[in-house]
This record gives C-alpha cells, sequence and structure tokens, in this order.
C-alpha cells in the first residue's frame, strides 16, 4: 500500500509525521508522493495562523484530487473536526492524542496479506525527536493550548532509548522538540522534576549521539545550568528565543512571561558565555494596540540585539482568544509594511552574522550533494544553525561532522572549505 505524508507548522508536527513514516516503513508500507497514486494521504495540519488554516484546507483539496483516501489529524482539524470531517475524500479526521494510532488504520485497511517489516532508507542526517507536547501558558493571540492541551513530557527513560535509536539509525544530530520545550518534566505526574537540564546530562552521559540540538524555548526557561551545560561541544550552540515585541506594553497584551530589559539581559548573558552561539527568534507584527511608538521599540530591539535570523508574522486573529477581542486593530496594509520592513531588517541581520563568522571554524553535519554558482560540494548544517556550503573534497560523505573553515558567504549561506 503506498501512502503519502504532508506536513504543515512546527517541528513537533515534523516530528510526528517522521516517527509515522518510520513506522510504515517498517510494517512495509510505500512511502509516496501524491504524484504516485497513493492510496491514502495523512495531512498532519496546522492552526497557528489563518494562513495555516487556508493551507491546511489546500492540503486537503489536493489529496482529495489526487485520488487518495485522507486521514487528516493536528491542529487544525483537532479545532475544525466536523467542517474536516465533510471535506471530499477525508475518511477519518484524529485528534492529536490519537496520532500513535493512525498507523492502526492504516493497518486495517491495507490489503496487503503479509507486511515484510521492510526498513527505509535512512535519508535524513537529523532526527526530530518529540519529548514533550501541550502548553500550559495563556499567550492572548495562540490557539496551541486548546488544540494541544496540557503540558506532558516523555518518561527519561524512554527519551534515552528514542536518542539511542536514533544514532544507532545513523542519525548524527537529534533535535529534542516540544510544543513547549522548556516545560519538560515541570509538573507531570511520574516524571522526573528536574527538567531540562537533567535531562540533557543523562543524553550527555548515557548515549553516543553527536550531536544535540534544542528546539525553542522561553527566556525564562534558560538558566545558568543549562548555558552551562551549552559549553559542552555535543550540544549544538544554537537557541531560538521568541521575542514576539520589543514593546512592554505589547508584550503585556500578548500575556507573554517576561519584559523586554528580562530578554534582553538573558540574551547578553548567552552572546557573552556561548562564542559564535546563533540566536533566533519569532516577533509579531501588528498585535492589536501596537502604534508607532510600539514599533519603533519593536524595531530598534531587533536592529540591536545579536541575532543571527529572525521569523516575522504579521498577526493573524484567531477566533477564540483573548486578543481576538482586544481594541487596538491594525490596519492589514500597516501591519504589510511593518512585516516587510522587520524582514528586511531581519535578512540583513543574518548576512552580517555569517559575514562575521569568516575565518573561524565550524562543526557541520553534511547533510548531501548541493551546487554553488556553478560548484559542486556539499551543503551542511553548523552547530549555530547556519547553512553551510564547502566544494566537493576527497573524504567528505554526508552524515559526517566536519570542521569547516568559513571563508566567506553568499546570499543567506557560510562557504567554507575543509
Amino acid at each position: 500500500m503506498k501512502v503519502a505524508l504532508l506536513t504543515l507548522g512546527c517541528k513537533v508536527n515534523q516530528a510526528e509525521t517522521v516517527a509515522l513514516e518510520s513506522a510504515l516503513a517498517q510494517k512495509g508500507f510505500q512511502i509516496a508522493g501524491l504524484d504516485e497514486g497513493p492510496d491514502f494521504c495523512v495531512i498532519n495540519t496546522c492552526t497557528v495562523t489563518a494562513k495555516s488554516d487556508y493551507q491546511s484546507r489546500q492540503l486537503i483539496r489536493k489529496a482529495a484530487r489526487a485520488g487518495a483516501r485522507v486521514i487528516v489529524t493536528g491542529c487544525y482539524s483537532e479545532l475544525n473536526q466536523k467542517a474536516v470531517k465533510d471535506m471530499d475524500g477525508v475518511v477519518e479526521v484524529m485528534s492529536n492524542k490519537d496520532k500513535d494510532s493512525i498507523i492502526n488504520v492504516l493497518n486495517s485497511n491495507s490489503s496487503e496479506s503479509d507486511l515484510s517489516f521492510l526498513s527505509s532508507p535512512k535519508t535524513r542526517k537529523r532526527a526530530f525527536l518529540k519529548i514533550q507536547d501541550g502548553c500550559d501558558h495563556l499567550c492572548s493571540y495562540c490557539l496551541i493550548r486548546i488544540a494541544r492541551g496540557r503540558s506532558i513530557s516523555v518518561e527519561p527513560g524512554r527519551v534515552i532509548e528514542m536518542v539511542r535509536n536514533a544514532a544507532e539509525e545513523g542519525h548524527a544530530e537529534v533535535v529534542l522538540t516540544g510544543i513547549h520545550l522548556g516545560l519538560y518534566g515541570g509538573l507531570d505526574a511520574g516524571i522526573e522534576r528536574a527538567g531540562l537540564v537533567s535531562l540533557l546530562k543523562r543524553i550527555l552521559k548515557e548515549t553516543g549521539v553527536r550531536r544535540i540540538r534544542l528546539s525553542s524555548l522561553q527566556p525564562n526557561e534558560i538558566g545558568e545550568g543549562l548555558i552551562e551545560l551549552m559549553q559542552d561541544k555535543r550540544i549544538c550552540s544554537h537557541l531560538h528565543i521568541p521575542l514576539q515585541s520589543g514593546d512592554d506594553i505589547i508584550l503585556k497584551r500578548m500575556k507573554r512571561p517576561y519584559n523586554l530589559n528580562t530578554f534582553i539581559k538573558k540574551i547578553e548573558l548567552i552572546h557573552r558565555k556561548i562564542s559564535d552561539i546563533g540566536i533566533g527568534t519569532d516577533i509579531i507584527a501588528g498585535f492589536p494596540g501596537e502604534d508607532e511608538a510600539c514599533f519603533s521599540n519593536t524595531l530598534a530591539a531587533l536592529r540591536d540585539m545579536p541575532f543571527s535570523y529572525a521569523h516575522i508574522f504579521p498577526y493573524s486573529e484567531r477566533p477564540g482568544t483573548a486578543a481576538a477581542d482586544l481594541d487596538g486593530k491594525v490596519p492589514a496594509g500597516v501591519k504589510k509594511e511593518r512585516t516587510a520592513i522587520l524582514r528586511e531588517i531581519a535578512e540583513n541581520k543574518k548576512i552580517s552574522f555569517i559575514q562575521s563568522l569568516t575565518g573561524k571554524t565550524l562543526d557541520v553535519l553534511i547533510e548531501g550533494k548541493a551546487s554553488v554558482n556553478g560548484k559542486h560540494g556539499f551543503k551542511g548544517t553548523a552547530g549555530n544553525y547556519i547553512k553551510v556550503f564547502t566544494a566537493a573534497q576527497e573524504g567528505i560523505l554526508a552524515g559526517n561532522i566536519e570542521d569547516i573553515r568559513v571563508c566567506g558567504g553568499y546570499l543567506d549561506m557560510a562557504l567554507g572549505v575543509l
């Protein structure tokens, strides 16, 4: 049986889909593209913005037109189950908590009499591992807590097993993901309560994985213990820390658990302690109440802080959130203009960060072949999350972690030599 897998949204969704792909391959299912006539298509949807909702519906319609029987899961379908179920081609809507049962649904519909437990080629060099789900915070603009529920964590021993398996399968890097990763182990019954730092210490001690990367963390969840632990070369020198706004009035309206001064001090501490670290962020443009003064504060924050990249989003009103009822709506044209201004600054900061690395040596996970300006070579991801291209040289293989010296930049990529 052929199964297509389509994913929108966060790294947690990506991790879930990769895990499903691996399980299906082991059961003998053939993973196929939509253009290969799949029997089923599993779509993992997202609802973080109105655009994500629209893209989710688009994928469902596209899969149905391809003739696949469509199974839909994820946050968009979680909040719109009846509407999704009524769409042409949809045969099943699976809740987020029942995603692990998708393989059983497919298996019961399989016409294969003997599933051969074939393994899929291990083409990915980075393994996304979901170790936490749900969120306990009440950000005024977000539906994810409603869609995902309260925070739950994967038992530490199980995480160690997952990391070991990923390393044995040939993954050079594991990415620890969660809807709210910093809540790992905090309040869950039966889970160690020492949190993320304790888990990382166990992974370093009890597994041989070569590199560990953390997904998004809130500034108040990054303490001195984690910063000290990140001195270990096996932990990537990269953190993604959402700012969302550079104005305290807007941060309060967003119900974010920090103010700008606290955020700045944490970024400065991290930047001072970890050399050449890549720090990414998220910013929302045009949140209700964001006047010119508020926007100017966000501009200044983005310009002044040592971010290596930033994801900029126009505010998207989500029905059912507290922010949807706030006054001071920003016109669509103004949101678009502010988003463009912030994105230009973010692009320039990324280029400047890459240029600042010239002459320095980065640990680069080689992920595959690539070509730049007619030159053939390899592309990979550095520990600080910068993409790096190096010309083809003897001994370089996909899956290796190589020390690459940066000799310049090309667009948003570093150029280097072994």
